[in-house]
């Protein structure tokens, strides 16, 4: 996720998932009665990664686990490198703590009335706060592990640990990446598709804006699950966003489907199930986001969801919903599920955890699934 910017006058602008006012996609936001988006929402924009076996070998060799347990999440992008793409000192998990508080400065506006980040466009305009703000929160999730009333999934929470297994636990997982040199991570989740290679996650997860796209991508499911490759690794060998993200970071379109490579000789959705995907789905209802939260008070090695019923954004500023939400960064892409069965973890994903504003770090922000992410989705299968 990338986070947004701060507060202009009295009201809040998007621009990543992470920053003074957004907490996850990326600058460069169009107010939703601005542009005339049904013009470009077939638009597809793609990447080739790894293709052939040699690069795909040399991807998941990338990540050793000390390269994992080193990455951040993307969200904080601009706050560790620099403008070579240089890692700025943050050199492990246990430092997070210490990166540079960037949740009091301010943004500068941008040409249209749109706020950037601290350190660019992309990404990670902005920063999520780095000041833990939610401990009691987690231990409420934590202490709440050791008795049976937390095993019992909840219709209503703003983060909790998800224990009780099912189809969700193996499809949802982490993704790594590097983006300018520095090795970051998101959340992502496997799909039904006609190749049985298709996830989903955030477009800022895959390509950073108008910017480039991520190196060494790689999608470990069911991550921590009796292992943290219980299931295998799986490079990506095409990646695609819809053109108004690659060209603006507009988070109307902060969506992004990858294409893997097999593991072992099979298809991800052959080890690990799938997910059902659907598109211009009715607006508002309950919904069950997930996703590997790494920033404090969570630590990356844990599946984590928020609960609860949508709603509009209420600034008008994106045609997205919220869902009350205190994940923090690195849960950017993991997916939304609506009609999602409590016993078996399976669902539909209609939306993918995106951004928040930076003075409301309680509520998650997810992209519409219309007529551009089916679009997206329909090519991808095909990959």
């Amino acid at each position: 996720m990338t986070l947004s910017t701060p507060l202009l006058a009295a009201a809040p602008l998007l621009a990543g998932l992470i920053g003074p006012a957004l907490l996850g996609a990326a600058p460069g936001r169009q107010p939703a009665d601005l542009p005339d988006h049904r013009a470009m929402r077939h638009e597809i924009v793609e990447h080739v990664a790894a293709r052939t076996d040699a690069d795909q070998r040399r991807v998941l060799d990338y990540w050793t686990p000390e390269r994992m347990a080193k990455a951040l999440p993307i969200d904080l992008l601009d706050t560790v490198t620099d403008g070579a793409g240089v890692l700025s000192g943050l050199t492990g998990r246990t430092e997070v703590g210490t990166a540079p508080d960037v949740s009091s400065r301010r943004l500068t506006p941008r040409a249209g009335g749109v706020t950037t980040g601290v350190a660019g466009d992309g990404l990670a305009g902005s920063l999520w706060g780095r000041t833990p703000r939610h401990q009691a929160a987690a231990a409420r999730w934590d202490q709440g592990d050791q008795g049976a009333t937390a095993r019992r999934p909840q219709t209503n929470t703003a983060g909790s640990r998800w224990i009780t297994g099912g189809a969700v636990a193996r499809t949802t997982g982490r993704v790594f990446l590097t983006v300018r040199g520095a090795d970051f991570v998101c959340s992502a989740s496997t799909v039904r598709s006609a190749n049985r290679d298709v996830v989903v996650t955030a477009g800022h997860c895959v390509k950073d804006g108008a910017g480039g796209w991520a190196a060494n991508w790689t999608f470990v499911p069911a991550y921590g699950m009796g292992g943290a490759q219980r299931f295998g690794q799986y490079a990506a060998r095409r990646m695609f966003v819809a053109g108004p993200w690659s060209r603006s970071g507009d988070d109307n379109y902060d969506v992004g489907m990858v294409a893997l490579a097999t593991s072992g000789g099979r298809h991800v959705a052959d080890v690990v199930g799938t997910q059902e995907i659907a598109f211009n789905p009715p607006r508002g209802g309950q919904v069950f986001g997930f996703g590997y939260p790494a920033d404090p008070p969570y630590d990356g090695h844990h599946l984590v969801y928020c609960a609860g019923r949508l709603r509009a954004d209420p600034y008008g500023q994106s045609r997205d919903q919220g869902l009350g939400c205190e994940m923090t960064a690195g849960s950017s892409g993991g997916p939304w599920l609506t009609t999602f069965d409590l016993a078996t973890g399976k669902g539909t994903i209609t939306s993918v955890s995106s951004f928040k504003y930076s003075d409301d770090q309680r509520t998650m922000y997810g992209p519409y699934f219309g007529d551009a992410t089916k679009a997206l989705f329909d090519t991808a299968e095909h990959a």
